[in-house]
């Protein structure tokens, strides 16, 4: 084709075509901008998403997590259903609906004492559950003694009671990252994203690379699914004292959207009862409730804090 003699028609032909080539080929092999672009940020806005883990598994994470979001740096939690706190933190999620909660697919209880059993009925998850019928204290176990078919029908169980309950859903991640360290479980995990159209935590690409996993973050996206351009995990191996390990973090954010989790909870003989990081967990619920230094910092990094309904509305709109 000879340019220099292009009609102004052509021209605007030939760039329409442009246009609709450049959105076809990112529709079809993955998204290139950063989340936060997509979401109507700027290319270099760093968006967080502090979210609580373990919401729903005793009375001092349930307090934690409503004092987080009313009056700290919480922007959202995820609830283990099979937990028997679990109907008082679903409660207040659904008469609280602006909050962001999401399911905390649990397929474990490990903890020596205190335990649970799965939503669906034993009988439809028998390997899911040890000698006692509770569910088995580590994921090895789970590998060894059940398969992702069990695991995506208790899974399904446990959304299916938090939305019984009246939970606006916003996203769903994996409790002991059980659904996401075998292959089988990780695709029952996205048949649950895709079956309840709900966002899912996934690992940034270096993790999925570590795990051999290097192209799941791009066929994913393909699908339609909605997640956080990075996650703090890999991090998490020199984790130790808890300000200065999150100060670290902050500090080294990248432009995108990050997520961090933490186990916030208010420290009570309950709790001390039940775990051994009592203290850890209280001092999380203390930094991203009331410390001021990290809420300075967050404020001097430029960092915007976002919960995942922003995701969950994304993914529900390209889905469509």
């Amino acid at each position: 084709m000879n340019f220099n003699f292009l009609t102004r028609i052509q021209w605007k032909f030939l760039a329409m075509f442009l246009l609709v080539s450049a959105l076809f080929l990112t529709s079809a092999f993955g998204q290139s901008k950063l989340l936060s672009e997509r979401l109507g940020y700027k290319p270099t806005d760093k968006l967080l998403i502090v979210n609580c883990d373990d919401v729903g598994m005793c009375n001092a994470a349930n307090m934690a997590v409503i004092d987080g979001m009313e009056n700290g740096l919480i922007t959202s939690g995820t609830i283990m259903t099979p937990c028997p706190w679990s109907g008082t933190i679903m409660d207040y999620a659904k008469t609280h609906p602006e909050k962001d909660f999401g399911v905390h697919l649990t397929h474990t209880a490990e903890w020596k004492f205190y335990r649970w059993g799965p939503v669906a009925p034993r009988e439809q998850v028998k390997g899911l559950c040890d000698p006692e019928g509770l569910l088995w204290r580590s994921v090895e176990e789970v590998y060894a003694h059940s398969n992702a078919e069990e695991a995506l029908t208790e899974g399904r169980a446990q959304i299916k009671k938090a939305l019984a309950a009246g939970v606006p859903l916003t996203h769903i991640d994996s409790h002991m990252g059980t659904m996401q360290y075998s292959a089988d479980f990780v695709k029952a995990y996205v048949q649950l994203a895709m079956e309840f159209n709900l966002p899912l935590r996934m690992p940034s690409q270096t993790t999925t690379e570590k795990f051999k996993q290097p192209s799941l973050r791009s066929e994913l996206s393909k699908q339609g699914l909605v997640f956080t351009d990075y996650f703090v995990y890999e991090e998490m191996e020199n984790y130790k004292e808890v300000k200065p390990f999150w100060t670290d973090v902050i500090k080294n954010l990248k432009p995108g959207v990050t997520e961090i989790f933490i186990h916030a909870s208010k420290l009570s003989d309950e709790l001390k009862a039940i775990t051994g990081t009592a203290e850890k967990r209280a001092h999380e619920a203390a930094c991203f409730t009331s410390d001021q230094d990290i809420r300075k910092l967050l404020k001097d990094e430029g960092v915007i804090l976002i919960g995942y309904r922003p995701l969950m509305e994304l993914q529900r709109k390209l889905r469509k």
